[in-house]
């Protein structure tokens, strides 16, 4: 079933952002203000821009996707609490390069209270500031506006009594992203989309293989899928066959598959802005080989030990203990490491082996923002937090205490997660990940 590409040409629910807005408006109060702004367009080359694609939080806020926009959320404000900047109409310039909002779409589309040309921010935004006593801003996430939101109220404060700029700057980020870490009915219902997708990819990609085809050839196949219904990779795509499965972030996925090759596709799709993150490993030919089994079953132990472990008021490094420990089992099985399980964790010889950790949040971003810990512990899983599971085990050519026989493998099983009130949700369980069924599914195009 292809989905719904509507996040090419329309806007997102606007009662979505309301919602969070009016969140973020409680936990700032009436006597702060925040303020941020869309991320601009980037070069590629000449006169070619990237695609353009507004920061997180600016969409998760707003649902507005056009460039040069700035939004302001001031709680009590007499004319309106959200108040959005960005581009007027201009039939020439859209001609050229798509439709604009303008202000009156900002009002009517997209939920904005009041709605002003961008050229009128830095005029508009002094006396937004003036009877604040906290702003809050972003950090990071957009350098240039942030220095020149800083200078202004550096401005309004060389004024001295006959203007009252904040007195505290407060970090915008921290406070979103606690917002975002915790998915609601409408964001997981993407998710489950952007997951849908993402499995479809990877099983044409498994059908698509065998020696011979090059793994650009499977990155089409992926990137193929993901296009019919709409989307686009959230990330850059890793297909690594062989060795190249034994570099963690590989994306040139220009060699050939050979015959007794394994091979490992981390790739994930994004609908209107929410991030699918999958891998596979599989056997280029379609059927593993004793020794790959081996290492496979290994790290498939971890995985289901992991996601066992994704329960609500567990620790969110539960996932990651319970696939070390697993792992590191296994490693002991197999010679690579000598001694006990609680040693080899302690001296972290695994590392060796297994270099990463098991989990990190998905969402908007495929590293998707949150803190782990509180205070220094780490948090508890919620219900609405969705996190991957992603163990692995890396034999490069040489490496010590490896049987050579071993050496080249490289593999990694990963699945997007749902902590939920009872058993985790797995959102990417149509794609196989037990051995025969990845064997069955590859026989399909023998």
């Amino acid at each position: 079933m292809i989905a719904d590409p509507s996040h090419l040409n329309h806007a997102d629910d606007p009662s979505d952002h309301a919602e969070r807005r009016a969140a973020l408006a409680r936990e700032i109060g009436a006597s702060g203000i925040a303020v941020i702004a869309a991320t601009p367009e980037r070069n590629r080359n000449n006169d070619v821009d990237y695609p353009y694609r507004p920061n997180s939080d600016f969409r998760y806020l707003t649902g507005f996707g056009e460039p040069c926009a700035i939004a302001v959320i001031a709680p009590g404000r007499e004319d309106g609490e959200y108040v959005l900047f960005c581009r007027e109409r201009d039939p020439a310039a859209e001609t050229w390069i798509g439709h604009r909002a303008g202000t009156e779409g900002a009002m009517a589309r997209f939920g904005a209270d009041q709605a002003f040309p961008i050229e009128e921010f830095d005029a508009r935004i002094g006396d937004m500031l003036s009877t604040r006593k906290y702003l809050y801003m972003t950090q990071g996430i957009h350098p240039e506006f942030e220095q020149r939101l800083l200078a202004r109220l550096n401005d309004l404060r060389s004024r001295g009594r006959h203007a009252a700029p904040p007195e505290h700057i407060i970090s915008l980020n921290s406070v979103v992203h606690e917002m975002r870490l915790r998915k609601s009915p409408t964001e997981l219902a993407l998710m489950r989309q952007a997951a849908s997708t993402s499995a479809a990819g990877h099983c044409a990609a498994m059908r698509a293989a065998e020696p011979g085809v090059y793994e650009y050839q499977l990155e089409a196949t992926l990137h193929y899928i993901y296009g019919l219904d709409g989307m686009h990779w959230a990330y850059p795509t890793i297909v690594g066959a062989g060795a190249n499965a034994c570099v963690l972030h590989y994306v040139e996925n220009a060699s050939a598959l050979a015959d007794g090759d394994l091979v490992l596709i981390d790739s994930g799709a994004e609908y209107r802005g929410y991030a699918g993150d999958i891998t596979r490993t599989f056997p280029a030919n379609g059927r593993f080989t004793d020794t790959q089994r081996e290492v496979y079953d290994i790290v498939l132990a971890a995985n289901e030990a992991a996601i066992a472990a994704c329960r609500a008021g567990a620790k969110a490094n539960a996932p990651h203990q319970a696939a070390l420990e697993t792992l590191v089992d296994g490693l002991l099985e197999l010679g690579f490491v000598t001694g006990d399980r609680e040693s080899v964790i302690a001296d972290e010889r695994y590392k060796t082996f297994f270099m990463h950790g098991t989990s990190h949040w998905l969402g908007m971003d495929v590293h998707d923002v949150g803190a782990y810990k509180q205070d220094g512990e780490w948090r508890a899983l919620e219900p609405g937090m969705v996190l991957t599971i992603e163990p692995g085990l890396y034999i490069p050519p040489g490496a010590d205490g490896a049987d050579p026989r071993y050496w080249g493998i490289g593999i990694r099983v990963e699945d997007d997660i749902v902590i939920t009130d009872g058993a985790p949700e797995i959102m990417t369980s149509a794609v196989p990940k037990a051995p025969a069924a990845i064997e069955a599914l590859m026989s399909e195009n023998a």
